[in-house]
C-alpha cells in the first residue's frame, strides 16, 4: 500500500490537469464564437495545404493578397491552386518592359458565356482576374521581383479594382489604392540593364483605360485575344477548350474566331502583326464610349482592318507637330502622327497616355515597318 502523503499529491496532480483542461477547452469554445470571419483565412507562412479559394463578395477586398488563397505558398512562386486557371493573350499590352502573369478564377459552378470575337467574354457574379507584374534580371542580385498584382472581381454585376503592391522581401502584397511609383533596375535577356520608376496606378489611373462610359470593365480576355495554346501542368491546350474543360466557359461558341496574331512572331502576315500590337496597345481607349472614342482612328482588331480606321491618309484632329500630314502616311513614318506619338515620352502627346514611361522599342520598330509597307496615295 502507498503512503499517504503520495496518494495525496496524486489526486492533486489529477485534479490540477482537469481544472487545467476544462479552463483552455473553455477559452477555445468563447474564441471560436466571437472570431471576426476575416481572420478564418490562414496568414502567410502556416503552410495550410488546402486549395480552395476564399471569396466572401462581403468581405471583399481583403487587405492582403495571400487572403484569397488563390496562390500556393510560397507566394512569390506564383503557383496557382487548382482552382485557379492560368490565361495569356496572343498580343499583350506593353507596360514598360514588365512581365505579366495572368489567372482567372470563376466560383464553383459558374461558367462565363462568348459574347462575339471581339467582345469580353460575360463573366458570371464574383468572378475574379488577376495579374502578377514583375521583372526578371532584377539588380543588384538578378533576382525575380514582383511588384503589384491587379485584381478585377465582380460583385453585384459591376467589376470593382483591387492593386496589391508587394513587400521588399516578397512574401506579401499589401491592398493600395493610392497609386505610387518604385525604381527598378534589370538587366533583360539581351544583356541591356535599364532603369525605370515603376508607376503603380491608383484607383482613378485604372479606370481611365478599364471603362466603357463610366462603366468598369476588362480589357483582355477576349476569345479573339485567347484562341490560342498555352502550356498548362497537364499539357498544352488551345485556351479556351481549357476554359470549357475547367468549367470556366459554356461550350458551344463559334469555331471560326477571327483570332489575332503574335505581334512579335516574324512567321506571322506583317500587317496582321501592326493590327494585333494595335489592338492590343490603343485599342481599348481608340473605341466607342472609351477614353478616346472623340477621336476618328479605331484601333479594335475586327474593324482596324479597313484603312480610315487605322488613321490611314487620315488627317490628326490636333496639330500636335505641323510635319505629321497623316495619322498614318503611307510609305512615309517622317508623316506619321502614330509613329510619332508611339516615338516619344513626351506626357503631352506620347501614346498611350498612361501605363508606360518608357518608349517601346520593338512596338515601335514593327509600326514603323508597317508604314513603309503601305503604297496607297493620298488626295
Amino acid at each position: 500500500m502507498r503512503p499517504l502523503h503520495t496518494l495525496l499529491s496524486t489526486c492533486i496532480c489529477s485534479l490540477v490537469k482537469k481544472t487545467v483542461f476544462f479552463l483552455t477547452f473553455t477559452l477555445a469554445v468563447l474564441l471560436s464564437c466571437t472570431k471576426d470571419p476575416k481572420t478564418e483565412v490562414a496568414p502567410l507562412g502556416l503552410g495550410d495545404s488546402s486549395e480552395k479559394v476564399v471569396f466572401d463578395p462581403s468581405q471583399v477586398p481583403y487587405p492582403t493578397l495571400s487572403a484569397y488563397r488563390f496562390f500556393k505558398l510560397p507566394l512569390a512562386a506564383q503557383r496557382p491552386v487548382a482552382e485557379v486557371l492560368p490565361y495569356e493573350p496572343i498580343s499583350a499590352l506593353f507596360t514598360d518592359y514588365a512581365e505579366k502573369a495572368r489567372f482567372v478564377w470563376m466560383p464553383p459552378g459558374a461558367k462565363a458565356t462568348y459574347n462575339g470575337d471581339g467582345n469580353v467574354l460575360q463573366f458570371p457574379e464574383n468572378s475574379v482576374l488577376i495579374k502578377n507584374f514583375y521583372y526578371d534580371g532584377v539588380q543588384p542580385g538578378n533576382t525575380r521581383r514582383i511588384i503589384e498584382t491587379r485584381i478585377l472581381f465582380k460583385r453585384n454585376g459591376q467589376w470593382e479594382f483591387a492593386d496589391y503592391v508587394w513587400n521588399a522581401e516578397q512574401t506579401e502584397a499589401f491592398l493600395d489604392m493610392n497609386g505610387s511609383t518604385t525604381p527598378v533596375t534589370w538587366t533583360d535577356e539581351n544583356g541591356t540593364t535599364r532603369s525605370i520608376s515603376y508607376r503603380i496606378p491608383s484607383a482613378g489611373e485604372c479606370q481611365m483605360c478599364h471603362k466603357i462610359g463610366n462603366t468598369p470593365v476588362p480589357i483582355g480576355p477576349k476569345p479573339q485575344n485567347l484562341n490560342a495554346d498555352l502550356a498548362y501542368r497537364d499539357g498544352v491546350r488551345n485556351q479556351l477548350k481549357k476554359w470549357v474543360e475547367h468549367g470556366f466557359l459554356e461550350p458551344g461558341y463559334p469555331k471560326n474566331i477571327m483570332t489575332t496574331v503574335a505581334w512579335d512572331d516574324p512567321t506571322e502576315p506583317l500587317a496582321l502583326r501592326a493590327r494585333s500590337y494595335l489592338d492590343a496597345n490603343c485599342a481599348h481607349c481608340h473605341a466607342p464610349e472609351r477614353q478616346c472614342s472623340y477621336r476618328a482612328v479605331r484601333f479594335e482588331y475586327n474593324a482596324n482592318g479597313a484603312a480610315a480606321n487605322q488613321g490611314i491618309c487620315m488627317e490628326p484632329e490636333e496639330p500636335v507637330e505641323p510635319s505629321m500630314t497623316y495619322n498614318i502616311a503611307p510609305g512615309n513614318v517622317a508623316r506619321s502622327m502614330v509613329h510619332y506619338r508611339m516615338n516619344t515620352n513626351d506626357e503631352a502627346v506620347r501614346m498611350p497616355l498612361i501605363g508606360r514611361s518608357m518608349i517601346h522599342t520593338e512596338g515601335v520598330a514593327l509600326i514603323s515597318q508597317y508604314i513603309q509597307s503601305l503604297n496607297q496615295t493620298c488626295n
